[in-house]
């Protein structure tokens, strides 16, 4: 994947004109683009950092240097996706303004059973009211405060999962070990590393769990509910990943 990232960064350098980034372009050029030198100068790196990227090694791009890149080579939206999606990394741009959220919103609106949207640190990004009215101690009804409620959170921190989730023990095994396979490489990032951090200090169950290293797919099947006022509750747990948001997941809970 690293290759595949160096050359499509080298192929859209080779194609962008010097005078369309406010640099001079005459002079000997083996191509009519930018010289690596230039584009390391502009994104504000080193040319031998930018020449390892380009062929491919070992090497870490963050989500603030490759929206710097996608600016300076005037990326459409699709291959600033397609950039992004190649390094493995969130666009840090890709969320702003409303229209994302109500995006989302709308695709939990359309389920017509509890269903919400998780991101990679497993807060809820969106729910339906069905949803709240299954987790009525996690989600919240709209408007929701500032803060994205965290399913984590919820599990070993609040009494009430204890309650509502059958068999709680074994739910909240595989919960640790879904999320560690869910997150990959990614554990070390600062905002995942304090909520594993978090956790582990607040709930001994939790940071017990963890360092078991257990790694499951997060498969889905059978979810089960004792409910204080639904009663006994089944479900059939159902989760996809989003085209165009690897980092979010959609989880929907159909009758059983």
């Amino acid at each position: 994947m690293h290759s595949k990232l160096g050359e499509f960064i080298r192929a859209h350098r080779e194609r962008t004109l010097p005078d369309s980034v406010g640099l001079p372009g005459g002079g000997r050029r083996r191509t009519p683009g930018l010289r690596r030198e230039e584009l390391a100068q502009l994104c504000e790196v080193s040319p031998t950092w930018l020449t390892w990227l380009e062929q491919g090694r070992e090497v870490q791009a963050s989500g603030k240097m490759l929206a710097r890149l996608a600016e300076v080579l005037r990326l459409s939206a699709a291959e600033r996706a397609y950039l992004f999606s190649l390094a493995d990394r969130l666009d840090p741009h890709h969320d702003d303004g409303g229209s994302a959220e109500e995006a989302l919103d709308a695709i939990v609106a359309a389920v017509g059973a509890p269903a919400y949207i998780l991101d990679r640190q497993w807060d809820a990004v969106a729910w339906n009211p069905q949803a709240a009215r299954l987790f009525a101690g996690w989600l919240a009804p709209r408007p929701q405060s500032s803060s994205r409620p965290n399913l984590l959170r919820y599990m070993f921190l609040s009494p009430a999962a204890r309650e509502l989730i059958v068999d709680w023990p074994e739910r909240a095994r595989r919960l640790v070990a879904e999320f560690r396979a869910d997150i990959g490489r990614h554990a070390g990032e600062q905002a995942l590393a304090a909520l594993i951090a978090e956790l582990s200090g607040a709930s001994a169950t939790f940071a017990e769990l963890w360092t078991l290293q257990d790694v499951v797919g997060r498969e889905g099947g059978l979810r089960r509910f004792r409910h204080p006022q639904q009663g006994e509750l089944s479900f059939n747990q159902v989760t996809l990943h989003l085209a165009k948001r690897h980092d979010l997941k959609l989880v929907m809970l159909l009758p059983h």
